[in-house]
């Protein structure tokens, strides 16, 4: 149950009405002091900064009942935010009377000046609504290089966050469980609401799915944990908590009032960002997001258990929505304007969640895609449409620096005896096979892109594939050579690439190469790169396998696919 002390609240409002109109409180120049509020917090927006009140309440899942427990969420909010966006999260401040007027300090120094604090408030540096990565998305400013920066940056923090102890208890099964069944149970009591009759039989066939997805995933879950995978994340990964600053995107708000939601599995975290992009209509910047995010972290185990999260994830914002229909349904009729379309827009919101929740649930067919052809014939680069469209990718140029710890773009030349050995390629491949399979048997589509040029490479996918029982098929990218020379010279000038591929490299290739058998012919879709191809027929095509490969396995159904 909510509450809130009526003392305690209206002297914390009369305060702030007091530094509205004290705008020499602040120590700098303030046009003017606006006052904003959200449901546990008030913000009064001075000038070029912010000042973020806690507001006197005890809810079910916070307590900021009492001026220290204000203060300490006021700290931790600093302690947790500054990891991503120091820049943002200047300090906590104190408002104290000082000299016959209130004024904000510094909390270290009201309390070295033993004065009394009238409240605590996190100062924040302000910035421009219309940078929140809401708001880019919504005015079609949201681009692939946000999402590729926001990735690198979301990784790196993860490698960084401190992570929870086997016996924390943070990131169990139950642990992870639990709140799921609280999600559900909630939204099992919208969907029993006349309004939303029609979403009963999803909501109990995801109630079904849950519980099933659930105790299957127990062992992984705690599997992860000892593996070091629960960490203290951000907790509330989503775009309008998402902002860009100075060309780079930024991390903010983070869960201050309650560990439980913070220390969780870095795929908890990364999976409420995947599923808002496809709230919002773009899946391909949330497949794009994710990955980016597993070619930095390697992480690709993680997939086990990212479709339950992104469940969750939407079924929390369908329980969010729900709380707030209750609040509006709560409002004394006559029914104001606003509440009028408050209402239909709640309701929708309940229904929209609740249908990407099930969506999300829904298995991908799964097949295995060798990206085959010489250095520069654009295998990734082209294949990042396909990467939009639901299929994880493994790059052997990126796997292959990491046997060695190296970085995506670090150049290799100071590893002693090079990266680029014949043992080295057959670790290299031994690698890509292994998360072939891990995503394979996660669920998902994968593309490994590879030269894969020696048929024993070839060999090693194909045996796999019969292995787990998924179709395969190899996509053959290509170009002339000329275009292949003038591409990786553009791509050496420019840096900033996984791939060392030299001339003579190719050069090697070109001398070397082998065609395709009759037998990987049958398999083969040859893509010319330098021409638009028509991605959604090369993706149709591909899954034509899932039902063809038991019936006919040798049937060439492939040819060479541009767009019209």
């Amino acid at each position: 149950m909510a509450s809130r002390a009526p003392d305690a609240y209206a002297a914390a409002q009369a305060l702030l009405q007091r530094l509205q109109h004290t705008p020499q409180a602040f120590g700098h120049a303030v046009p003017a002091v606006e006052l904003m509020q959200t449901h546990i917090s008030w913000l009064l927006l001075a000038g070029e900064h912010v000042y973020k009140f806690k507001k006197p309440l005890k809810l079910e899942f916070l307590d900021f009942s009492t001026p220290a427990l204000r203060r300490a969420a006021c700290e931790e909010e600093l302690r947790i935010n500054r990891r991503t966006a120091p820049q943002l999260y200047l300090e906590v401040v104190a408002v104290v009377e000082d000299e016959g007027g209130l004024r904000v300090l510094p909390a270290a120094e009201a309390d070295a000046r033993g004065l009394q604090a009238l409240a605590h408030a996190v100062h924040m540096r302000r910035f421009a609504q219309d940078d929140l990565l809401a708001a880019l998305l919504a005015q079609g400013r949201l681009l692939p290089a946000h999402i590729d920066a926001l990735a690198r940056h979301v990784a790196q923090f993860h490698a960084a966050a401190a992570v929870a102890a086997p016996d924390s208890g943070w990131g169990s099964a139950a642990a992870v469980r639990a709140p799921v069944a609280q999600c559900l149970h909630a939204v099992q009591a919208l969907a029993a609401l006349p309004e939303l009759a029609s979403e009963a039989a999803r909501v109990a066939q995801l109630a079904q799915w849950c519980t099933a997805q659930g105790e299957m995933l127990a062992p992984v879950f705690d599997a992860r944990l000892q593996q070091g995978w629960v960490r203290e994340c951000h907790g509330d990964l989503h775009l309008g908590n998402l902002v860009v600053q100075g060309g780079e995107p930024l991390l903010f708000d983070a869960i201050e009032f309650d560990p439980a939601l913070r220390w969780i599995d870095v795929v908890a975290d990364v999976a409420f960002l995947v599923m808002d992009l496809h709230a919002h209509g773009r899946a391909d910047l949330g497949w794009r997001f994710l990955n980016a995010w597993l070619e930095r972290t390697g992480d690709y185990a993680g997939l086990q258990v990212l479709r339950y999260y992104c469940v969750y994830r939407a079924l929390v914002r369908a329980r969010v929505a729900g709380v707030r229909l209750s609040q509006l349904s709560q409002v004394p009729q006559p029914a104001s304007e606003a509440r009028s379309s408050a209402l239909p827009q709640a309701l929708g919101e309940v229904r929209h969640y609740v249908q990407l929740a099930a969506c999300l649930s829904a298995p991908q067919p799964c097949w295995l895609g060798l990206a085959h052809g010489f250095s520069g014939a654009g295998k990734t680069t082209q294949s990042q449409a396909l990467v939009a469209r639901g299929v994880v990718r493994v790059r052997a140029d990126v796997e292959r620096k990491r046997l060695f710890g190296l970085a995506p773009e670090a150049l290799s030349a100071a590893v002693p005896g090079g990266i680029y050995t014949p043992e080295a390629t057959e670790r290299t491949y031994a690698r890509l096979a292994e998360l072939a399979r891990v995503v394979l048997q996660a669920g998902y589509p994968v593309l490994i892109d590879a030269t894969l040029l020696e048929a024993a490479q070839r060999a090693r996918f194909v045996t796999l594939a019969a292995d787990l029982q998924v179709p395969w098929c190899i996509l053959a990218f290509e170009a002339p050579p000329e275009v292949l020379r003038a591409r990786i010279t553009q791509r050496l000038q420019s840096g900033g690439d996984a791939s060392e591929a030299t001339p003579a490299v190719l050069e090697r290739q070109l001398a070397t190469a082998r065609p395709l058998a009759a037998q990987e012919e049958a398999h083969t879709l040859h893509l010319d790169t330098t021409q638009p191809i028509d991605w959604d027929a090369v993706l149709a095509a591909c899954r034509t396998l899932e039902s063809s490969a038991a019936n006919a396995p040798q049937r060439p159904i492939f040819y060479r696919l541009l767009a019209p």
